[in-house]
């Protein structure tokens, strides 16, 4: 499926979401690693935005109100994408070594 919106092709559902709505969606979620002082200015700034969405765009201000609302967005990796969980593993070497007795 292919979505141009305004001239750009989105690559994520979220950059998909911020071009077609006009809003920068780490305005109104945060950053995982903002200090309270970030965070306290991002909201300054974000309830400002919000104030002037309502008068123009009731429904797209409701969508960012409800993000006010939302824990803070993952970082994604450099091509969009959330990074890998890894699994942890124990070597087998490891297993066998620590269950052998000492003769």
């Amino acid at each position: 499926m292919k979505l141009i919106v305004a001239g750009r092709e989105p690559v994520t559902a979220t950059e998909f979401i911020e071009l077609a709505l006009g809003i920068d969606l780490e305005l109104f979620t945060g950053s995982a690693t903002e200090s309270a002082l970030e965070r306290a200015a991002r909201l300054d700034v974000a309830h400002e935005v919000l104030a002037d969405l309502w008068e123009s765009d009731p429904e797209t201000a409701a969508y960012a109100a409800s993000l006010l609302r939302t824990l803070p967005l993952k970082a994604l990796g450099s091509d969009g994408r959330r990074p890998r969980r890894t699994v942890r593993r124990v070597a087998k070497a490891t297993a066998v070594a620590g269950s052998a007795v000492a003769a």
